[in-house]
């Protein structure tokens, strides 16, 4: 098995002593020398049970930051104590006797004396919690082409203050468009849903807002840390709110005309030979107002709008082509309309929204504060001032969030680029464009943190596919040669005979250890899509389509841990979850797939019993503002700000400031 050395980042080793906080407010006692303490969720022990792999039923529960060292937990069936000496270890317990009607109840003890007790939990008896959705109306586009609606890509926040978890939906209709296509498309649609499946509200992004991958980043988070959640999103002219009100002009109609049934409007079209039209820019938008929205979490009521930075052309507030060519590289909205979308501590203590736009060409960052009822703007960075000439064409389909200096406070790892913390450009890799990546303590062996990629440029990076860096300062520790376009990288522990996470890119068939170098004799895994920390052991697991496979590394293939029988998997050839983080229950990770009648999602949750014992991952911020970007462009899985594998170091106490509901 692997020896780890646990080399940290100083920052890391800050143990704060948590006490939870009082109704109005939330207190934590932080070193004098160290950084302030992070404001998170105030959860619940978050119980579940379901079937267990063997025979009776798996109990399973959150330990949070906030407990006391000395915290242990008592499992009750049915009122009946289940354990003869309290549970001072992995916060999960089989109960062989139990059935699908027992009801479980945890109780937790602080020096031997019950504080506190969870509310009874029945058995998802089929292994899955079913939440019922609301599928949306279909319509029809000018063009006359219908469309339905599909599950897409989801989030998680506690927007009521009960301390469980929401989900909130995206909806695409069915001519949902990459960036690079015209055409029509219908609107966004947002809801939000209880784990009881309760509808709480729906925003209709309307006809003003792009659907695709590429269009609706958008963020769930306790931005102003009263203990409830807040949404941000971009709008525009007709978007509805929650609570039904049309914000901006509802008549406003700024999608690019041409061939409408029954028109003869030829804007942006043209005419071939044989009568026939072809409009390019038919159905994009490249004018018009474009605002960033906050809304309350529990009612979806728009609470502020401020205008999007950047617009599409500094210039003018309708651009024509040829300026947005000059701008962002091309005239038809494909580069310009490239959004990502974040959440950072970039003050190390409070929540910042970041919002960005573009990555092929010129790229845009932009921070923003929500604070008693005001969203004021922090910084901007753009790749088009003089001196940031660099930064520019470094973007990857998403961004990931880390304290990646060890200086308390959050950066945006933009793909081969990052941005400190207060906006200003911290490193070029130069490594180009990519579709995938990384960011967490891949590789124990050495300090701070490191960043696994994906890139598509190679023939302007020097012909590399994928590459591991030093996430402070992008430094290419090892590179992977290829000949075309890499669209995939995973960097997991999946074999315990090598120190950190081992690696893999779609532009060969060789597996990496962390320091890369090939293991001899083993193909790399087919899946390289997503990954899951699912059963027993430190080990992540393979997501595929409907399935979580575990790699067997002696035999250099992966089995079949879970078939989940009636789901699909969103994002098309992405191949993603709804939405995966650790939802409930201990520190493993919970999937969310939707049905293919677009009627449910179902929450699945492990079966395996665990020896571990580890503080649920939502409360390590790296991990919880990962779950929050999950949803933007092309998907990553989360990952937390230390290394979490075989032979792992028992991680630092997360330096954190709990806050409960005002």
């Amino acid at each position: 098995m692997k020896t780890v050395f646990a080399l940290r980042r100083s920052v890391a080793l800050v143990a704060a002593t948590l006490v939870l906080g009082a109704a109005s407010t939330a207190s934590a006692v932080t070193p004098a020398s160290g950084p302030a303490a992070r404001w998170v969720e105030a959860l619940d022990r978050g119980v579940v049970a379901v079937p267990a792999v063997e025979a009776g039923n798996l109990v399973s529960w959150r330990l949070l930051a906030n407990d006391a060292s000395d915290t242990a937990f008592d499992v009750y069936r049915d009122g009946q104590k289940l354990n003869d000496q309290p549970l001072a270890g992995a916060t999960n317990l089989v109960d062989k006797a139990g059935k699908a009607t027992s009801t479980y109840t945890v109780r937790t003890l602080v020096a031997g004396k019950q504080v506190a007790a969870s509310k009874p939990v029945g058995v998802w008896a089929d292994g899955f919690l079913g939440i019922a959705i609301d599928q949306p109306a279909g319509g029809v586009t000018p063009t006359g082409q219908a469309y339905t609606y599909t599950a897409q890509e989801a989030s998680v926040a506690d927007l009521d203050g009960d301390g469980r978890y929401e989900i909130i939906l995206k909806w695409d209709p069915t001519n949902a468009k990459d960036n690079a296509f015209d055409g029509y498309t219908g609107p966004v649609m947002l809801d939000a849903y209880t784990l009881e499946g309760k509808r709480l509200w729906r925003i209709d992004l309307g006809k003003n807002i792009r659907a695709g991958a590429h269009y609706t980043q958008f963020q769930v988070y306790d931005y102003d840390g009263d203990g409830r959640a807040e949404l941000a999103v971009r709008t525009s002219d007709g978007t509805i709110d929650g609570a039904g009100k049309v914000l901006g002009d509802p008549h406003a109609d700024w999608r690019e005309k041409g061939g409408e049934v029954g028109s003869t409007d030829r804007t942006g079209g043209v005419v071939k030979a044989d009568g026939t039209m072809v409009a390019p820019l038919q159905g994009r938008i490249l004018k018009g107002p474009e605002f960033l929205t906050i809304f309350d979490g529990l009612t979806g009521r728009a609470l502020a709008s401020a205008p999007y930075w950047p617009a599409r052309d500094p210039r003018t507030d309708a651009p024509t082509t040829a300026q947005m060519k000059e701008t962002w590289g091309d005239g038809y909205a494909n580069r310009s309309d490239r959004f990502l979308a974040g959440t950072a501590y970039l003050d190390g203590q409070r929540p910042s929204i970041v919002m960005a736009r573009g990555y092929y060409a010129r790229t845009t960052v932009a921070a923003w504060d929500w604070r008693d009822g005001k969203l004021t703007q922090r910084w901007t960075f753009d790749s088009s001032t003089p001196g940031n000439e660099a930064f520019g064409g470094q973007g990857n389909h998403q961004f990931s969030v880390a304290d990646v200096d060890g200086d308390g406070r959050d950066e945006i790892v933009y793909g081969a680029m990052a941005l400190d913390d207060n906006g200003k450009g911290l490193w070029s890799s130069r490594l180009g464009h990519g579709d995938a990546m990384a960011v967490s303590d891949l590789d124990p062996t050495r300090p701070g943190l490191e960043k696994f990629g994906a890139h598509e440029d190679v023939r302007g990076n020097g012909q590399i596919g994928s590459a591991m860096l030093d996430a402070r300062t992008g430094q290419i520790l090892w590179s992977t040669p290829a000949e075309k376009d890499t669209g995939r990288a995973v960097a997991a522990d999946i074999d315990p005979r090598f120190p950190g996470t081992e690696a893999w890119a779609t532009n060969s068939t060789t597996l990496y250890t962390a320091q890369g170098k090939p293991i001899d004799g083993v193909r790399r895994p087919v899946e390289a899509s997503f990954v899951v920390w699912w059963d027993g052991d430190e080990l992540r697991e393979l997501f595929d389509k409907n399935r979580i496979n575990k790699w067997d590394w002696k035999a250099g293939k992966s089995h079949t841990l879970l078939e989940a029988n009636g789901v699909v998997a969103s994002n098309g050839t992405k191949n993603v979850p709804v939405v995966s983080a650790d939802l409930l229950g201990d520190w493993r990770e919970e999937v969310i797939w939707h049905t293919p009648d677009e009627k449910f999602l179902r929450v699945y949750t492990t079966p395996h019993p665990t020896a571990r014992r580890l503080v649920t991952l939502m409360h390590d911020p790296q991990y919880r503002v990962a779950v929050a970007w999950q949803n933007t462009a092309y998907n990553q899985p989360p990952y937390p700000s230390f290394f979490i594998g075989d032979g792992m170091a028992t991680p630092p106490a997360s330096n954190v400031m709990v806050r409960k509901p005002q």
